[in-house]
């Protein structure tokens, strides 16, 4: 009976208790303290993160203009989403009014152990002790550190803004300077120009002056080319100069610069500039026949790298113009005529000064003998079965004439003398055949049949034969 009187009661305590406890929270949740979120920035190198519970309570960020600034976690009521999204709706308030101050104060409550985050008194977030324990510092600390990094974000302007101020200001500067070297770009301007000019004008005067040159086309091109490149390389250092280049320090850049380039081109620019000086020097032309080293042929082309010659034997060569500068080089058609040497011989019977006239006589009506210098016939040697005679005449450089021509002259020497009865003797051999077997003594005939022997042939009584003792 008393249970039954008592549970109404009870069921009234219930329901006074439950209407507190409901009364008491909405109470708490009206408090600054408890209605804010404490902003977390992501912890230093030296501080331990925490890990995210299973209750949900992790970390998130708080954004200003996009840009993460530091992370904070959750609270007994709020997940960390939760918290960072109302105090990035505080903060975008805030940047949207562009004529109010936004230096963050840190406010700190000792009795209830926070501290808040205020922009002209509105508060942003507060730091509680959670806060604390999550990055390890002090909620002082911690709320001063989030302050200047919410200060620092907020001064900082977005990124149109930011790239128009330093193109403004690098505009600015550089106008600032440009007049003050106005006159110093002045002068560089002219020295420029000047330089064009002149560059210009040398070309055409290289390539024309070239034109006399016989190299080929692409030779002549490089050479006035080179001629502009070194105008313009004058012209732009005294145009740095002008600007008040400190010329030691370019020459010693170039100098530094031309030495590592000459070691690693050395062989390739020796090939230039050697050609650059055979054709100032020209020691031949094109169209002349020179014998350099081992090649001997008419130059087709002088290029600066290499000289191209064709052989007589129809073969082309290209010798770099290195080795033709550091060779010997014969000219054969320098001069259009020269000499030639034939040798024959006489016998001791014959009358040597009746053979010289004869000669001499033979050579003058020789085409292409030249008259001047006269035909020469010397006695060279007296040999032991004739007299050599040295017929020394002067015909065409140009290999073809001078072949055909000494030809001729040769060719009317021999007919001349044999048509005055002087015999032309060459060199007689005597061979001693000794302990020999019998049967090398003999020799066959024109009739196989009719052997006789070697020794009684008639190559023994010839005047040009073998004989046999």
């Amino acid at each position: 009976m008393f249970a039954i009187l008592a549970m109404p009661r009870l069921i009234k305590f219930q329901r006074f208790w439950a209407i507190a406890l409901i009364t008491a929270f909405a109470v708490l949740s009206g408090l600054p303290g408890w209605a804010q979120t404490a902003p977390a920035s992501s912890p230093a190198a030296s501080t331990p993160v925490p890990e995210a519970s299973s209750e949900g309570l992790f970390f998130a960020d708080v954004v200003v203009r996009g840009q993460p600034i530091f992370q904070i976690g959750g609270l007994t009521n709020l997940t960390a989403a939760e918290r960072a999204r109302i105090i990035n709706r505080r903060i975008g308030s805030i940047l949207a009014q562009s004529e109010i101050e936004r230096s963050v104060r840190v406010r700190v409550n000792s009795t209830r152990s926070v501290a808040t985050l205020q922009v002209n008194n509105r508060v942003l977030m507060t730091i509680t002790q959670q806060d604390a324990q999550d990055f390890n510092l002090p909620v002082e600390i911690l709320a001063q550190q989030w302050a200047d990094e919410l200060t620092e974000a907020f001064d900082q302007p977005p990124l149109a803004i930011d790239v128009g101020q330093r193109l403004y200001s690098t505009m600015r500067q550089f106008l600032r300077d440009a007049i003050d070297q106005l006159p110093a770009l002045i002068g560089a301007l002219l020295v420029i120009a000047l330089t064009w000019a002149f560059a210009a004008s040398m070309r055409r005067v290289v390539l024309a002056g070239a034109g006399r040159w016989e190299i080929d086309h692409n030779s002549k091109v490089l050479v006035s080319r080179l001629g502009y490149g070194a105008v313009w390389v004058l012209g732009t250092i005294v145009a740095l100069g002008v600007l008040g280049l400190d010329f030691a320090a370019l020459f010693g850049t170039l100098g530094l610069t031309s030495v590592a380039i000459g070691f690693s081109l050395r062989d390739v620019l020796s090939n230039y500039f050697s050609g650059i000086i055979l054709l100032a020097s020209r020691p031949f032309r094109l169209g002349d026949q020179i014998v350099i080293k081992e090649y001997e042929g008419t130059v087709t082309q002088i290029q600066l790298r290499a000289t191209r010659i064709k052989t007589y034997d129809g073969r082309t060569v290209y010798i770099p113009n290195q080795e033709v500068f550091n060779a010997s080089i014969v000219n054969n058609t320098m001069v259009k005529i020269r000499r030639s040497e034939i040798t024959i011989g006489i016998g001791y019977e014959a009358d040597i000064q009746t053979a010289q006239r004869i000669i001499e006589d033979v050579l003058r009506h020789t085409e292409g003998v030249e008259a001047d210098p006269l035909p020469e016939v010397l006695v060279r040697e007296l040999g032991a079965n004739a007299v050599k005679l040295q017929v020394r005449i002067w015909v065409s450089s140009r290999r073809q004439l001078f072949l055909e021509s000494t030809s001729r002259a040769a060719i009317a020497i021999k007919e001349a003398l044999q048509a005055a009865g002087i015999p032309m003797l060459t060199e007689i051999y005597t061979i001693r055949l000794q302990d020999q077997p019998s049967d090398l003594l003999y020799r066959h005939s024109m009739d196989p049949e009719n052997p006789k022997p070697f020794a009684q042939s008639d190559a023994t009584h010839s005047p040009n034969g073998i004989s046999i003792d």
